[in-house]
């Protein structure tokens, strides 16, 4: 059983690269500009005023202006769901990624299925621009979202870059930005099982030394030793891992968890 709730950051990115096409989005903190939710909105109702979202927003007093729309759209369509706007403007991962796997529950119980047109409805914005910043110092390429052309002066400086190029480079950290997660969460799910079985053993171990132990109940502690001690073809415990003094023996009937 999975002990993790709600979609990943990879899996909602995904999603919203898909539902939000041509636009890219490659962090979950960029949703707290606030015209992304207005956009998930709009693709299950089609009546915001999307010509009012501000997509391309750097100030947090425009990602207001933003969230006001969405707050009209949720009285509007009697949406009971609070939206806390002064958590989701600071534009932290937490919080965003939080609304979002509550935005992409709502959108599957409510979405009719139906293709969104985001960049006709965006009336042909694309964003593809990176995840907004707290900071306030950045670098003179995130400022200018581009790099300098080869020959160009001070002050006469002309940064461009492609939008399918654009589009390439975001495709594919959002890619990258998926695997991360999934790997995150793999090895948060491997140290949880870890824990679990470093526990029985300690606690097979300490029965194991007490005194009068009766012939059945060793022969129960071996067996789950067996199991825990157990290796398929290949593998080696690393150095410093093994969990008890004696080398486990190989079973190759026997899978590791």
């Amino acid at each position: 059983m999975s002990i993790y709730t709600g979609e990943s950051r990879g899996e909602l990115l995904a999603w919203l690269n898909e539902l939000l096409e041509p636009q890219v989005l490659t962090k979950v903190e960029q949703c707290g500009t606030g015209s992304v939710y207005c956009q998930i909105i709009d693709s299950i109702y089609g009546d915001l005023p999307m010509s009012k979202v501000k997509y391309n927003a750097r100030m947090e007093y425009e990602y207001l202006d933003n969230f006001k729309i969405l707050q009209k759209a949720f009285k509007m369509h009697r949406i009971d769901k609070p939206i806390p706007v002064d958590k989701l403007v600071k534009c932290k991962m937490q919080d965003n990624l939080e609304f979002l796997q509550w935005m992409k529950k709502f959108w599957d119980a409510n979405s009719g299925g139906i293709a969104y047109d985001a960049q006709g409805r965006a009336g042909g914005i694309v964003q593809s621009a990176p995840p907004p910043t707290t900071s306030r110092t950045t670098s003179s390429t995130a400022r200018t979202g581009g790099f300098s052309r080869p020959g160009a002066g001070i002050g006469g400086t002309s940064r461009q870059v492609s939008s399918a190029s654009s589009a390439q480079v975001a495709q594919m950290q959002a890619r990258v930005a998926e695997i991360e997660a999934h790997s995150e969460s793999l090895l948060k799910e491997r140290d949880f099982y870890f824990d679990k079985l470093r526990n029985i053993e300690l606690i097979v171990q300490e029965r194991m030394a007490v005194e009068g132990v009766t012939q059945e109940e060793s022969d129960v502690m071996a067996k789950i030793q067996e199991i825990l001690y157990a290796t398929i073809e290949g593998f080696e415990v690393p150095e410093g891992e093994a969990g008890h003094e004696e080398q486990p023996h190989h079973v190759e009937e026997e899978e590791t968890f």
